[in-house]
This record gives C-alpha cells, structure tokens and sequence, in this order.
C-alpha cells in the first residue's frame, strides 16, 4: 500500500509542486489544505503518513498546527516547508515533534530526497 500524504500550504501553485514530486515518488496525496483550520481538519480524518506543513498560512502559523497535531495524538511525520528559515523557529517546531524543515525556494531533487529519508527512518 502506497504512503499517503497531506500537503498543508496556502499556495497553489506550491501545493502543485509539492504534490508533483509526492506522485513522482509513489506516494498518494489523499487531501490538500490553504490553511492551518481544514489542514488541523483534514490530519485527523486522514490520518496521513505524511504531511508537508507550510509555516506561514492566513491563520495560523506552523507551530500552532503541529501543537494541536500533538495534542490530538496524530502520529504523522510532518516536514515543514518555508520561506522563513530563523533557527529559533525551526527549533521550536523540532521540539513539537517534526521530522524535517525545508526553506523554499527548493529543488524538486531536494523535496523528494527529504521525504525518503524521513519515510525509511520511520519505517526502520
């Protein structure tokens, strides 16, 4: 059975992309959320194996989504995917539990060995 994802990012044409290299790779993308309330909605009903979380939405930032991940016991991997690469932020959403951070702008190559690595850490 293929990996199934949630691809959580307030823009269409990243949404696009992102969903591009998932299907490249064999994954299914089983829901597509533009902001932190349906990506929140869409996690728990889905229950993905994956999610690719931006971190700046209309809102609410990724911090505030991935606590409530965590809160509601969704055991998903989540990278988060931003143009905002302050250490502070990315080692305040290590600690709510994500498994990689990615600063766009990123290569197609640069997503797909990402999400690999993550899934075979998982799965080992």
């Amino acid at each position: 059975m293929s990996k199934t994802v949630l691809i959580v990012d307030d823009s269409i044409y990243m949404r696009m992309l992102i969903k591009q290299a998932v299907e490249k790779i064999g994954y299914t993308v089983v829901a597509e959320a533009a902001n932190g309330a349906s990506a929140i909605e869409l996690a728990l009903e889905h229950e993905p194996d994956l999610i690719t979380l931006d971190n700046v939405m209309p809102d609410m930032f990724g911090a505030e989504v991935l606590k409530t991940f965590k809160d509601e016991g969704l055991t998903s991997e989540v990278i988060v995917i931003s143009a905002v690469g302050q250490k502070t932020v990315i080692e305040k959403e290590k600690a709510l539990g994500i498994a990689e951070f990615i600063v766009k702008p990123f290569t197609e190559e640069q997503l797909i060995d990402v999400i690999t690595n993550v899934m075979q850490s998982k799965a080992a």
